[in-house]
């Protein structure tokens, strides 16, 4: 039988360690057991929420009326020489791992990021370091609501674009499992490539703080980091939130921040760099209401 339990905060749940209460929460194995979950929402009438490692989300501070679910499904393998077979729960930190010990290159550019999981970097085609996940996509599986079943998406029907995917446009569809082609290369390579990923990211990002990562997508004509510090909002503050002093395109929750405290970070960005540069700043990031 299905555990739906009630109330669940989901604070701890995202890096951003912000948002209020769900008021239900279900964790999914099979597909059976997410058909389920799914029929629980149809029969009390609830939207519903599929749940990453929350590296990419605001939570309301009100907390979300329906029901998340979390796929706790996790399973990865290598199939045939330079093909990694995974289930939508894996951390990406996981699967690089396992890329690694296997001589598999492609996904050096995701080490580093906290808790994000496959299912969420295909979501919205995640990269970075001119790499991203539509690189090194084969298939994808996911489920379609409207038809009650799993389909497989073959590369070009994930329609990949900039931070985005059939998978993010079309909400009926919820990723379960995917294919990825990697490459293969010396060990040492690849070990180096991710030292260096690394050290970027603890020399130029926030880690020190909780954050969603990225706030918004880069515009054009340059970095929304560098757009923003240039509207002269570095280390600008609300309550707990502060738009980052080691990099603008990050909102840090300094201590206990709300989510509609960071909400006004953002809007003030992209007031200001509309006002001041002319840019339209869009989010990266996901909201949960």
């Amino acid at each position: 039988m299905l555990k739906i339990q009630e109330n669940i905060s989901l604070k701890g749940l995202t890096t951003f360690q912000i948002g209020g209460v769900a008021r239900y929460f279900v964790e999914v194995e099979t597909i059976d057991e997410l058909k389920q979950a799914l029929d629980f929402t149809r029969q009390n009438s609830l939207p519903f929420f599929v749940l990453g490692g929350g590296s990419n989300l605001l939570v309301n501070d009100e907390g979300f009326a329906g029901l998340v679910i979390k796929i706790s499904f996790r399973e990865a393998k290598v199939i045939e020489e330079n093909k990694i077979e995974s289930s939508a729960g894996v951390a990406l930190a996981d699967l690089v791992g396992l890329a690694l010990a296997r001589g598999l290159s492609g996904l050096e550019w995701a080490y580093g990021i906290p808790k994000a999981t496959l299912g969420g970097a295909l979501y919205m085609n995640a990269g970075a370091f001119g790499a991203n996940m539509a690189e090194i996509t084969e298939e994808v599986k996911a489920f379609d609501i409207q038809e009650n079943k799993l389909k497989t998406f073959k590369f070009k029907e994930c329609q990949f674009g900039y931070k985005d995917s059939i998978f993010k446009q079309n909400k009926n569809l919820i990723i379960w499992q995917a294919i990825l082609k990697l490459e293969k290369k010396d060990k040492l390579e690849i070990e180096k490539e991710m030292k260096r990923v690394l050290a970027y990211r603890q020399k130029n990002h926030p880690l020190e703080f909780p954050s969603a990562g990225s706030v918004f997508k880069n515009p054009f004509q340059m970095p929304a980091g560098e757009a923003i510090e240039k509207a002269g909002l570095k280390a600008k503050q609300i309550g707990g939130a502060q738009i980052s002093t080691k990099h603008c395109n990050f909102i840090v929750n300094l201590k206990e921040a709300k989510a509609s405290e960071v909400e006004e970070l953002i809007a003030l960005a992209k007031k200001q760099v509309k006002e001041k540069l002319n840019l339209i700043l869009e989010e990266e990031i996901e909201y949960l209401k």
